[in-house]
């Protein structure tokens, strides 16, 4: 795809995931001035609207940083893969809780050191769970795991959800890597933005994300290389 072409893409697709959070915002914003509310309720209609608009900002600067990512130098460094999926589970554990659900990490390894950028590896792993939290049915939490692969040459973090399949093609596609956003057209609302900022974000840490399809969700990964000292231990 030309880079006028791409950009047109990118720049339609985060017009139409912007105008859900911000129809939100708007429509909480409306009740909380006509509605005859109690001090609690108004507090948490207040706390909706704050996480909604901190989800819309999250999506600006993902695709701002998507953007610029051929112009940028991001430091890779060792990293705890699972310390860094804590981190993504206390900054959207609120917007969970907001909603009923949950969020967790559900299995950790102890040997989970990677080679790559700490804030680009975290904005990976809020997009899997940003996309769970909205597919996700039941009661069910959406677990996060980290794992060694390949005798310990890659580390991978997985997001499992559940919410509808993932279609073949859209699986296909992933493994092949993504050169445009790509809908996944039985998950209502999906524009595929989520997954291809965070495919970008992968291959600029030398990273790969994919999906594994279950009859109840899909787990959705980034693959990163594994730290030197992870081998050696």
């Amino acid at each position: 795809m030309q880079a006028g072409s791409w950009l047109e893409s990118l720049s339609f697709v985060a017009a139409h995931e912007l105008k859900a959070p911000l129809a939100l915002i708007r429509q909480l914003a409306l009740e909380l001035e006509a509605g005859n509310y109690t001090d609690v309720e108004r507090v948490v209609l207040s706390q909706r609207i704050i996480l909604t608009a901190e989800r819309a900002l999250r999506l600006t600067t993902d695709l701002t940083k998507a953007r610029r990512l051929e112009d940028a130098l991001f430091t890779l460094e060792p990293v705890d893969a699972t310390s860094v999926c804590s981190e993504a589970v206390d900054e959207l554990q609120p917007l969970y809780c907001a909603h009923g659900k949950r969020l967790e990490i559900r299995s950790k390894s102890r040997r989970s050191l990677t080679i790559a950028n700490r804030d680009l590896l975290r904005r990976i792993i809020l997009n899997f769970a940003d996309n769970a939290l909205h597919y996700s049915a039941g009661s069910s939490p959406v677990a996060i795991s980290v794992q060694v692969l390949n005798g310990d040459e890659r580390v991978r973090i997985g997001v499992r959800d559940f919410g509808p399949a993932v279609p073949a093609r859209a699986w296909r596609m992933l493994k092949q890597g993504l050169k445009e956003p790509l809908p996944l057209h039985n998950r209502p609302g999906s524009s595929g933005l989520g997954m291809f900022v965070a495919s970008e974000f992968a291959a600029a840490i030398g990273g790969q994300i994919g999906a594994i399809r279950h009859r109840d969700g899909a787990t959705f990964y980034v693959d990163v290389p594994a730290s030197m000292q992870l081998r050696l231990l």
